[in-house]
């Protein structure tokens, strides 16, 4: 059985086979044990001549180590425990939390913890104590949601918009996400199609802007879009990548006022804009779809879903932060 300690006959069996001169593969095979079992055994257990392993002390010594309490990782009152509360807090995921431990403390493996760790501190031990020591703070936890497979059925094809330009026509340097500014953008639609926001994400960083539009009319879209855009640095104008809905029919007039020309996608091929698909992804945990009403979301309350989405470590970018990282690109940029 995977696991199985040593019993101490298998430990006789050992003694036996080194005294008679046979190999670790050989008394592993004999015993029905992996040899690294049994190289694991002698590095915990050999002693000096004439008699290296006894299998009795060996025994006894493995049973005193499983007797001695192990201190958790993340038990209470460690500022290991504190610090990972306190990112979780922040709406980060237990990956996230790690991976960033790791990339600022890289020297101090007192401050340093696993995923697998978190998740059995959240949900294993202590039948859950770091949850429900968030949960009594209020605090939601944020894991990983199954996926479930969507129906199969024909979508509705979109109409054509007039004076489109094709994504393939993008510039070369928005494909291999090495300059700021070519931004992929969507609208997250609200409960019952009533409401939305506009999301707009930065390729090379994954920087997130939210924008509010009144309603989902193109010429209120164009105008809400032109407003933030035309805010932006100028690094920060390179393109913009859209889907072929309706919402954007006005893409000439957003293209007039900010300078960012607009590129569309083939239809159905959300693949085509991955960095905003993954993006209103982490959106829905503060939006949940189906239920948010759009035009009772605040602009304070944007800002601070922005914010912390834009704190928030990534590991596709090394586990720093999307601010951080477009911070480095606008100085590479600049210099």
């Amino acid at each position: 059985m995977p696991g199985r300690r040593l019993s101490v006959a298998e430990r006789e069996e050992i003694a036996v086979g080194i005294a008679a001169g046979e190999s670790i593969a050989e008394i592993a095979q004999r015993i029905g044990r992996h040899r690294s079992t049994l190289y694991r055994e002698l590095d915990r257990n050999l002693a000096g001549n004439p008699r290296p392993y006894r299998a009795t002390a060996a025994h006894a010594q493995a049973g005193a180590r499983a007797k001695r309490p192990k201190p958790r990782r993340l038990a209470p009152g460690t500022a290991l425990r504190g610090r990972v509360a306190e990112l979780l807090a922040q709406g980060w995921s237990p990956q996230q939390v790690a991976g960033r431990l790791k990339a600022d403390h890289p020297h101090d493996g007192e401050m340093r913890v696993s995923h697998e760790t978190i998740y059995q501190a959240l949900f294993v031990q202590g039948r859950g104590g770091l949850r429900e020591e968030l949960k009594r703070s209020r605090i939601p936890v944020r894991c990983p949601a199954r996926r479930t497979r969507r129906p199969r059925g024909r979508a509705q094809a979109p109409g054509r918009l007039s004076g489109m330009v094709h994504i393939s026509s993008r510039p070369v340097e928005a494909h291999d996400r090495a300059v700021p500014g070519h931004w992929e953008g969507d609208l997250l639609i609200g409960a019952r199609g009533a409401s939305a926001i506009a999301v707009l994400a930065e390729r090379a960083s994954r920087f997130v802007l939210l924008v509010g539009v009144a309603d989902r009319r193109a010429e209120t879209v164009a105008q809400a879009l032109a407003r933030r855009v035309a805010a932006l640095p100028e690094a920060l104008k390179g393109s913009l990548t859209w889907d072929q809905g309706t919402e954007m029919a006005r893409h000439a007039d957003f293209s007039v006022a900010t300078q960012v020309p607009v590129f569309f996608c083939d239809p159905h091929s959300p693949w085509q804009r991955g960095t905003n698909e993954n993006t209103n992804g982490l959106l829905r945990y503060y939006f949940p779809k189906g239920v948010t009403d759009f035009t009772r979301v605040e602009r304070a309350e944007l800002d601070r879903v922005e914010g912390l989405l834009n704190t928030r470590p990534r590991k596709t970018l090394g586990y720093r932060t999307p601010a951080e990282k477009l911070d480095e690109l606008l100085v590479a940029t600049t210099h």
